[in-house]
């Protein structure tokens, strides 16, 4: 596709990030796994893949989303398992991600965490953990971790949401009340 692009996102679990990107118009392709960048990055971290159609969802977008919806100011004991970073595929993206980033910075009353890295390599999950919550978006685990950033998501960016996608989740995302209406 003329129009279609990639970037890779890590942030939390990623059958999380998954679910959030699986859920935007323009979204072609969610790839789910591990990736890695250079030096003291160079360990694999969960992270996903996005293939996107640029005429429908544009970079700033799809990385507020992304900041939105994980712990983009927490540097907690996990992060070398789930680093919060957007790995970018040219020197090109990775200014422009940059320059994005410091833009939103000021919306955030703490200090970002979330890196801008080279894409170095990616190494997929297995099938069957794939597609984890469009899967089982009833689990105990989809329930407390994906849903409410699927409400976050359908709260601030209605207009960027997959309703295809979303149609036959709404038990899921109704048994809690949202705390972000």
């Amino acid at each position: 596709m003329k129009n279609e692009t990639r970037i890779a996102f890590g942030g939390g679990c990623h059958w999380c990030t998954e679910a959030v990107f699986q859920s935007i118009i323009g979204v072609e392709k969610v790839e789910q796994g591990y990736v890695a960048s250079i030096d003291d990055k160079a360990t694999f971290s969960e992270a996903v893949i996005v293939n996107f159609n640029t005429e429908c969802v544009n970079l700033n977008t799809l990385i507020e989303i992304h900041l939105l919806t994980h712990n983009s100011t927490s540097n907690h004991s996990m992060r070398s398992k789930y680093r919060s970073a957007i790995y970018t595929f040219d020197d090109f993206q990775n200014k422009v991600v940059k320059d994005i980033l410091a833009k939103f910075q000021v919306k955030f009353d703490n200090k970002l965490i979330t890196e801008v890295l080279p894409f170095k390599a990616f190494r997929p999950s297995r099938e069957a953990i794939t597609n984890y919550y469009y899967k089982n978006p009833t689990k105990p685990f989809c329930e407390m971790f994906i849903n409410p950033k699927l409400r976050l998501f359908l709260n601030k960016f209605s207009h960027f949401v997959n309703m295809n996608k979303m149609e036959g989740l709404n038990l899921a995302l109704d048994k809690k009340p949202s705390q972000w209406s």
